[in-house]
């Protein structure tokens, strides 16, 4: 398993009094946009700082650009800066709903040029699970340099999805879970249904019963087989609104299948004009 993707709970907290590294807690319920910065003050890993999906990592929405427009990057980076990110310095992120959402914040850092990220495996549940301290301290702001560097060709926007979605080489995977991708049921956004020309992988399945990633090999062998003739750097990940779609593209990285690219406004800005195509069922 590669060690700069993934961070086991007793890795980090042998690192938790460490300058050079770096803890994000991304907490975060759709349902309930207050419960994970509410949670994160009741209690959090030792010295990890909070941000905020909504607020910290998405930017503003016009209505037709997505539920989680990419933010803009000056103000990302400085705050980042503050929480001392700066290069060479190891940043690991987690959450409590199997890096969904820290998957974000990891694919985020990489295409801006920071390659020293990684996700903590299993998350705030393998931390408690493993009896590890949390506390309630927020901590103080950091010395740091963050510089944004934005990755050319990691970036796939609407026009280039409407014009490849159905090439034989390029392959267009929705991460939503598959009621949502067949339009059978439709829970946040207003239209139903995927882009035509996608296939389905739904996020939750790269990772194991305990909430951890599976073995490179098995995610491996998963994608290669739903990938067909697509090479992974012809390949766009999208979902509800660009952030678990971070999860099947941080999968292909662990699997050695690296160079996909994201959509970051997904089926949420898909949809959001009527005259685009819609496809329903498998």
């Amino acid at each position: 398993m590669k060690a700069e993707l993934l961070v086991s709970p007793k890795d980090l907290a042998a690192h938790l009094a460490d300058p050079e590294w770096i803890v994000f807690d991304v907490r975060h319920d759709l349902g309930n946009v207050a419960r994970g910065r509410r949670d994160y003050h009741a209690g959090h890993i030792p010295g990890a700082y909070f941000l905020h999906l909504d607020e910290d990592l998405s930017g503003e929405k016009t209505g037709s650009n997505g539920r989680h427009p990419l933010p803009d990057l000056a103000a990302f980076a400085a705050k980042l800066s503050k929480c001392g990110v700066a290069p060479g310095r190891q940043v690991v992120v987690y959450d409590d709903a199997g890096a969904s959402v820290a998957s974000r914040l990891w694919w985020m850092l990489r295409w801006l040029g920071h390659e020293r990220v990684a996700i903590l495996d299993g998350g705030l549940p393998a931390w408690m699970k493993e009896g590890l301290p949390t506390d309630a301290i927020v901590p103080a702001p950091r010395e740091g340099r963050f510089e944004p560097r934005p990755m050319l060709g990691a970036i796939a926007d609407i026009h280039y999805v409407d014009a490849f979605r159905n090439s034989p080489t390029v392959r267009l995977v929705d991460a939503r879970v598959p009621e949502r991708f067949k339009g059978i049921t439709e829970t946040i956004d207003p239209v139903a249904g995927h882009i035509p020309g996608a296939v389905n992988r739904f996020w939750k399945d790269n990772l194991d019963g305990n909430g951890r990633f599976k073995a490179p090999q098995a995610i491996k062998r998963e994608f290669l087989a739903l990938l067909g003739e697509a090479t992974p750097s012809l390949v766009v990940h999208q979902c509800g609104s660009g952030v678990t779609a971070c999860h099947n593209l941080f999968a292909m990285e662990l699997a050695g299948l690296g160079g996909s690219r994201l959509y970051p406004g997904s089926w949420s800005e898909w949809c959001a004009d009527r005259g685009r195509p819609v496809a329903l069922g498998s």
